[in-house]
């Protein structure tokens, strides 16, 4: 069995729910998800295919709401429990970036796109009206940002936003 993940993708920055879906194939699947933090886990189960052998799609939104993640950074994973043996195979990992614990009430985000002149402290000064949360910005943008003292026109950060 193959097992194909199209959302969430690496790094996405997603909230709550969050949506999992993809395309797994087989003969009616019994797949496993697994959200973690390195620390805390949330586990269950869905099913996907038809019974015949197909590819089947599956998409599931899985609340987190009331978990105990202390990360920004969240591992997603689906698999399937090997009938020999319980182990763990087919195992798709993909690493997301969790929004509410970078900006309270978060709900989305904006696109930014950097020009010539601006900041991250400038940023955050025009998106939350405090130029020292700039942090937020470096926190949902880690393959963009890897020295907040260097962006460069043209990149495309993720502004998250919340209530």
């Amino acid at each position: 069995m193959t097992n194909r993940l199209d959302q969430p993708r690496t790094l996405d920055l997603v909230g709550n729910p969050i949506h999992i879906g993809g395309i797994a194939t087989g003969f009616e699947a019994t797949l496993e998800y697994r959200i973690g933090d390195g620390h805390h886990q949330l586990t269950g189960t869905f099913t996907a295919g038809g019974g015949t052998g197909e590819h089947g799609q599956f998409h599931i939104a899985v609340d987190i709401g009331h978990t105990t993640f202390q990360a920004d950074r969240l591992l997603v994973q689906v698999f399937e429990a090997s009938a020999r043996d319980g182990g763990d195979i087919n195992v798709v990992t993909v690493p997301v970036i969790y929004g509410p614990r970078i900006v309270p009430g978060y709900y989305g985000y904006r696109e930014h796109t950097v020009v010539k002149g601006d900041t991250l402290s400038a940023i955050a000064k025009s998106s939350y009206g405090d130029a020292s949360l700039y942090s937020r910005i470096v926190r949902a943008n880690p393959a963009q940002i890897s020295d907040p003292d260097k962006i460069v026109p043209g990149q495309v950060l993720r502004i998250p936003i919340g209530s």
